[in-house]
């Protein structure tokens, strides 16, 4: 069953006697006729008021996760906490929430980065797209649909393979997929629905209505450029929920829950290219009256309660973040009132489930059993051969030849491309950062997945143009990812990475160039001896910097590269053009392309 956005009122009437979807059937509920016979009098319920409870579970950032397994791999996915995934877990875990509650007293939501993330996901949207004349079934809206979500917000990820395949996914959705900031660009009228209203029938009193406002990240303007520009615009999440909430309210939401995907209290990384921030649940929280829970997405952290007191009503509000990748299922738990005719919150928790302490739910495997087969067949394609063994392990902190290969792909991508261009005489450089913590390429047999797993992002290239200052700019504001360590001091390489929070993904190398960079001076004076082709570089020589678009748009605050001069992109991605490299060469030799350009040093003596 597909339903569009007309049924979605419908269908939430149509529950109202507590029934919760499940595999897309409503589950038999007492009728509201029945249940109005056994309801006390208005002046018993005067003396007695009617106390009920139910919860809302929540999912965020699942990247296109459905099986506990690693496609990158081929293996069962483990890490070194034995943490599992996906959402045939995650099933297990809400059927046992919706058994202990009851199913009438139970929602189930999620807060984006749905469809992106594995070579599943990719699959459906590259390889046999879902927007295609004879579209398949996603495998994740199979799957949601079985577990019986009732709601879910859009994340920035949804928009990596363009609008039209939001548009798909969101059609083979039995549930709204919703976006009170996600506009279109000419009218600036919402593009998807902002807000679902579920009705609860917990047996006393009127239907309990819990209004869901879904909120998306702003950033999705800057790193998606390409595919939202002149489309849709992507205002603030807390000016949105401000404007929405009311609304809420007017409609007849006793309860208001918000599914952000958007973190607490983060660092944003777009810098002043946007007015708002990038993670604002807290800030949503502490200054828009009326919201009593809210499932935070984005940051793939987990954060099993955080309070919030509203400074305007002095309420508590309650946050949560699940784990990403469908490794814990938050629960809201709520206990309401019935009194004069209105339903209040008296309390509200939340906690986290984990679901490495359940089985996979056999009704999902089998659901999807058969896509599964087939993406497993495709990344095990045979790509190519390599001299050496490759790892990624060291990448944080030392150049690797791993590294070094991303960076000839796409320098030769770029040159090629130039090649007959007034720009084909400019050196190449190029950008690149450690992905994937468990990358390699093994010695012999390379696999599509082994390549695959190296570039796991839908990052296209880019090329633009910079000085030599521009360069050492740029790597000087890299190099904050290193704590400042004096010669001597001991080395600690949990502590001496993903300073200031930056994530792997914002530590730029640039292949084409040596430098290095001491870490016994402050941010912003680290880089020294930067050369190009032997030489000290000169500041006011060009450059073509071969880029990657989130890069390219300001993903990360890079200074200079957002406002440089566009001379290509390519709408492939990276990673496709490093299977079509390895596929054309045959070999992959490190000899070819592996060097040391860049090291860590204290006061000019190498840290390694």
């Amino acid at each position: 069953m597909s339903l569009n956005r007309r049924d979605f009122v419908t269908r939430s009437a149509a529950t109202a006697a507590g029934a919760a979807l499940v595999g897309g059937a409503p589950l038999a509920a007492a009728s509201p006729a029945a249940a109005a016979s056994e309801e006390p009098s208005a002046a018993e319920l005067a003396k007695h008021p009617v106390k009920e409870s139910f919860t809302v579970m929540g999912t965020s950032d699942m990247h296109g996760r459905v099986l506990n397994w690693d496609y990158f791999t081929d293996a069962e996915y483990d890490d070194a906490a034995h943490n599992d995934v996906g959402l045939a877990k995650i099933s297990t875990l809400v059927n046992r929430v919706r058994t202990q509650k009851g199913h009438h007293r139970t929602l189930l939501i999620d807060a984006g980065d749905i469809i992106q993330g594995t070579q599943l996901s990719y699959y459906y949207a590259r390889v046999e797209p879902i927007t295609g004349k004879k579209p398949p079934k996603h495998p994740m809206a199979e799957a949601m649909n079985a577990i019986g979500y009732d709601a879910a917000a859009l994340g920035n990820h949804e928009f990596n393979y363009g609008i039209p395949t939001v548009r798909a996914f969101e059609e083979q959705l039995e549930f709204p997929l919703l976006g009170a900031n996600a506009l279109h660009a000419k009218n600036e009228k919402p593009a998807f629905p902002p807000y679902v209203i579920r009705e609860l029938y917990l047996g006393r009193g009127r239907p309990l209505k819990v209004g869901i406002l879904g909120l998306t990240n702003p950033g999705i303007a800057v790193w998606d450029k390409a595919n939202v520009a002149g489309q849709m615009v992507f205002p603030g999440i807390v000016e949105m929920a401000a404007k929405y909430v009311p609304r809420m309210k007017a409609a007849g939401a006793d309860v208001v829950v918000v599914a952000a995907h958007s973190g607490i209290d983060e660092p944003t990384t777009y810098g002043d290219q946007l007015p708002w921030p990038e993670d604002a649940s807290g800030e949503m929280a502490a200054t828009v009256p009326g919201i009593d829970a809210v499932l935070v997405g984005h940051t793939h952290k987990e954060v099993a309660q955080r309070l919030i007191v509203n400074k305007k009503t002095g309420k508590t509000v309650v946050l949560s973040e699940p784990l990403c990748w469908a490794q814990r299922l938050s629960c809201f738990d709520f206990e309401v009132e019935f009194s004069k005719g209105h339903w209040q919150v008296t309390k509200v928790s939340s906690r986290v489930l984990n679901t490495n302490t359940v089985p996979e739910d056999p009704r999902i495997v089998k659901l999807i059993g058969a896509q599964h087969k087939k993406v497993v067949a495709y990344v095990n394609q045979v790509i190519g051969t390599c001299k050496a063994d490759l790892s990624i392990s060291e990448a944080r902190f030392k150049d690797v030849p791993i590294i070094d290969l991303i960076g000839r792909v796409q320098a030769d991508a770029v040159k090629a491309a130039l090649a007959k261009t007034s720009y084909a005489n400019l050196p190449v450089l190029a950008q690149a950062a450690p992905f994937n913590r468990t990358a390699h390429i093994p010695a012999g047999t390379v696999k599509l997945r082994d390549a695959a797993g190296l570039y796991i992002y839908e990052n296209t290239l880019e090329a633009r143009i910079l000085t030599g200052a521009q360069i050492k700019d740029y790597l000087e504001y890299s190099a904050k990812f290193f704590a400042q360590l004096a010669p001597g001091d001991p080395v600690d390489l949990d502590k001496l990475t993903n300073q200031q929070d930056t994530p792997d993904y914002n530590f730029d190398s640039v292949y084409g160039v040596s430098y290095d960079i001491d870490i016994s001076k402050p941010v912003g004076s680290r880089i020294t001896g930067l050369s190009f082709d032997g030489k000290p570089i000169d500041a006011a020589a060009q450059f073509v910097l071969a880029v990657n678009n989130y890069r390219a748009n300001g993903g990360g605050n890079f200074p200079h590269v957002a406002s440089a001069k566009q001379v290509w992109t390519n709408s492939d991605e990276i990673r496709n053009t490093m299977i079509a490299w390895v596929k054309a060469k045959g070999v992959i030799d490190p000899a070819q392309f592996a060097a040391v350009n860049w090291r860590l040093v204290r006061a000019g003596v190498p840290l390694f």
